[in-house]
């Protein structure tokens, strides 16, 4: 027994718009093309189209869980970042489009002289890492992440886009698994920049299924960037540059910890909404 795949699509629209959820229709449709293999096109050519029982229950499931409030990448498992499609895990954060900003910077500063070896510091998935791995063809990257399960997943990425011979995951603490003369043409971080005090307060999509761990940056937000600036140095080539993911608010602060660094401020960068997102600096050059 089956349904006709229209009357699904507008149950689900209901179930999402319960919630209040401003993309309903497009959440909707996401669920049933991954999930029930029917792709909208294919729909309104066909209204006859029919899903399964069992499939349709599967769907619904999922619309009611992301009603009460779970990401949809974290109920299909993956999100589309950049030019692929990454695994997602519970110690992985879901890739969000500001970050996206820091693929572009990346991409503008390095135009015409493409890196050799890149580093990410806080891996997670592997999105930042890989998605300039897709841009950089002759690049080999390092990928550092403190969590275990977060190295798993970026290492599933790495082997699911072709680029285990171009990649290594390590598991560590930001630089200690490096070798003390490893440099770095481009070094890359979206550290944890949310302070402490603020995690209560986010998005309950964001609190309740992030992992707290690549949220929380300390009191003030800049843990991160106070234990990784005195140290990037060492590990930056000459010529190289550095990009930050940066949160609301902080350029300020994170500029000044360049300079105290002994860093050279190149650019700031601004999201799609127009908040300063990337930091971009180097050592001894502009």
């Amino acid at each position: 027994m089956s349904i006709p795949a229209n009357d699904l699509y507008e149950q689900i629209i209901r179930i999402l718009g319960s919630s209040d959820i401003e993309t309903a229709a497009f959440e909707a449709r996401i669920l049933i093309e991954d999930i029930g293999g029917v792709s909208m096109t294919d729909l309104r050519l066909d209204k006859s189209i029919t899903i399964s029982c069992e499939i349709t229950e599967n769907i619904v499931g999922c619309a009611r869980r992301r009603a009460a409030g779970e990401p949809l990448g974290r109920i299909l498992g993956y999100r589309d970042f950049w030019k692929d499609r990454f695994h997602l895990s519970k110690d992985t954060l879901e890739p969000r489009p500001d970050t996206e900003t820091l693929i572009e910077s990346v991409l503008k500063s390095f135009g015409g002289h493409p890196p050799e070896t890149i580093l990410d510091l806080g891996t997670g998935s592997g999105c930042i890492l890989l998605s300039l791995l897709r841009e950089f063809p002759k690049a080999k990257g390092i990928g550092i992440d403190l969590s275990i399960g977060a190295c798993q997943t970026a290492s599933l990425n790495m082997k699911h886009l072709g680029f285990s011979n171009r990649c290594t995951i390590l598991n560590g603490s930001w630089c200690e698994p490096l070798e003390k003369w490893a440099k770095f043409d481009l070094i890359v971080s979206n550290p944890p920049y949310i302070p402490s005090k603020n995690i209560p307060n986010l998005q309950k999509e964001v609190r309740n299924h992030d992992p707290i761990f690549a949220l929380d940056g300390g009191e003030d937000g800049l843990t991160p960037y106070k234990n990784l600036l005195p140290n990037l140095k060492n590990h930056l080539a000459v010529g190289g540059r550095i990009f930050f993911e940066i949160g609301v608010h902080q350029s300020e602060d994170v500029m000044r910890l360049a300079k105290d660094s002994c860093a050279t401020l190149i650019r700031i960068t601004k999201d799609l909404g127009g908040i300063p997102r990337v930091v971009e600096i180097s050592y001894g050059d502009k």
